[in-house]
């Protein structure tokens, strides 16, 4: 009987300290995830100050929009996609799977302002009202649910898992276009449905007077678009 139970500890043992490891990488991940997340938010309000200037923003060299862009996704996104790092790790068992996940997910917002780079022109109000009218529609649309579905689900890779939570939240992205791409008030504005809408699950309670008030915004800015912050230059 010595042998069998020798054997049932040291298979006792082994469970603990595997599970004490993925306990441990989880954190890590977590943290390093997070971390990163805070890091941006600081990088870019330092490169976005004094570059708003509403729908008459410029994007400045294409070196730089691009480290922006970059800075301003790892800081709104990065919050959001912490489960989806946590599943990956969790399924990998490894902790050194997180920077290629990360990285890759991060490629995929880095080619939508690549995007936006190349479509993007200083514009007027009622530009952006109907850009921001677009995007409230987008909000019901089958497309959007369906990339909310896999963007909440687990994804093989960061790259895939990026285009679902592009599909996703592309409609609020362009919101924050429309407005002044530039803005660090509409940044934290658009930060908070964005990470929501990865981290909780649709509600027509939450999600239909959200699309609706973005229909809202819209209206607003083409009929009366002084009443809005931030979307004018100063004078």
């Amino acid at each position: 009987m010595a042998e069998p139970m020798e054997l049932l500890q040291v298979a006792r043992e082994r469970s603990a300290a595997m599970t004490s490891a993925r306990t441990a990488a989880t954190a890590a991940a977590l943290t390093a995830t997070l971390g990163l997340a805070a890091a941006s938010w600081v990088v870019a309000v330092r490169q976005m100050n004094g570059m708003d200037m509403g729908v008459a923003t410029r994007l400045g060299s294409f070196a730089f929009f691009v480290a922006v862009w970059v800075s301003m996704m790892a800081a709104m996104m990065l919050p959001g996609a912490a489960p989806a790092v946590l599943r990956r790790v969790h399924a990998s068992g490894r902790l050194r799977s997180v920077p290629s996940f990360v990285g890759s997910y991060l490629a995929v917002w880095a080619l939508v302002g690549v995007a936006v780079y190349a479509l993007y022109r200083p514009h007027g109000s009622s530009a952006a009202g109907a850009v921001v009218i677009a995007a409230g529609i987008y909000e019901f649309t089958p497309v959007k649910r369906h990339s909310r579905r896999c963007c909440r689900a687990g994804m093989r890779s960061g790259f895939e898992f990026g285009l679902y939570c592009v599909g996703s939240s592309i409609g609020l992205m362009v919101v924050l276009v429309a407005v002044s791409v530039m803005s660090v008030i509409w940044m934290c504005v658009i930060a908070v449905p964005v990470i929501a809408q990865k981290l909780l699950p649709a509600k027509a309670a939450v999600d239909v007077p959200l699309a609706l008030a973005i229909v809202g915004l819209g209206l607003l800015i083409v009929i009366a678009p002084s009443s809005v912050p931030g979307l004018t230059p100063p004078m």
